[in-house]
């Protein structure tokens, strides 16, 4: 497989593209946009100059990821999942200067339609529910729903239902991969060694365009 765009795609000078990526009908990648490999970015999708994607991810149709967003690798955006970077934004005042960052984490999912307040972390291999608003942090493997978002469980990195409490102590496995997790007060992490479902963090330096 070789990095596929198609015709009706704008991509800048200076764009970096990593090998085996896919930039599907009316998308536009600015110059300085940083993409890793083994992309798909779907129809009419908008990648800002200072934004950076990780390997692996999937953006769907009609996704802007602008400056200061960041994609870390195998990051899910569904479709129309929205982003900001402007925390107070007025027509008439300018905040480029302002923009707070935002950082997915490998493996997260973002359900269609969500919208991501600027200036969050979304833990590892947490999952936001179709059309929920997150104002802030989000926990590793966390459920979040609703609006403004709230986390209703666990999920495993394979995306699956773990039936632990919200906050204690506990373990569960993945119904799917028998991956172990561990509850400890309100963080939820997997046991060392255990199969997580993901390829080695791509270096991205390995990116070219």
């Amino acid at each position: 497989m070789t990095t596929f765009i198609h015709p009706s795609a704008v991509v800048d000078e200076g764009a970096h593209i990593g090998k085996d990526t896919r930039v599907w009908h009316f998308t536009h990648i600015c110059a300085g946009a940083q993409i890793g490999s083994d992309v798909s970015i779907g129809q009419n999708v908008f990648i800002s100059a200072r934004a950076v994607v990780g390997s692996r991810c999937k953006i769907q149709n009609n996704v802007s990821v602008y400056d200061a967003v960041t994609l870390e690798d195998d990051v899910f955006c569904g479709p129309s999942a929205v982003f900001t970077n402007v925390y107070n934004p007025r027509a008439h005042v300018e905040r480029k200067h302002e923009y707070r960052p935002t950082l997915v984490k490998r493996g997260a999912t973002l359900g269609a339609n969500c919208t991501i307040v600027c200036g969050v972390t979304i833990g590892t291999g947490a999952f936001v529910g179709a059309g929920a608003v997150v104002t802030s942090d989000v926990p590793d493997y966390a459920l979040m729903v609703g609006v403004p978002a709230r986390q209703l469980g666990w999920v495993s990195d394979y995306g699956e239902r773990l039936p632990l409490p919200l906050s204690g102590h506990g373990q569960a496995r993945c119904p799917h991969t028998g991956t172990l997790y561990l509850l400890k007060d309100n963080t939820l992490s997997r046991q060392d060694g255990s199969h997580d479902g993901f390829h080695r963090s791509q270096d991205p330096a390995e990116a070219h365009s």
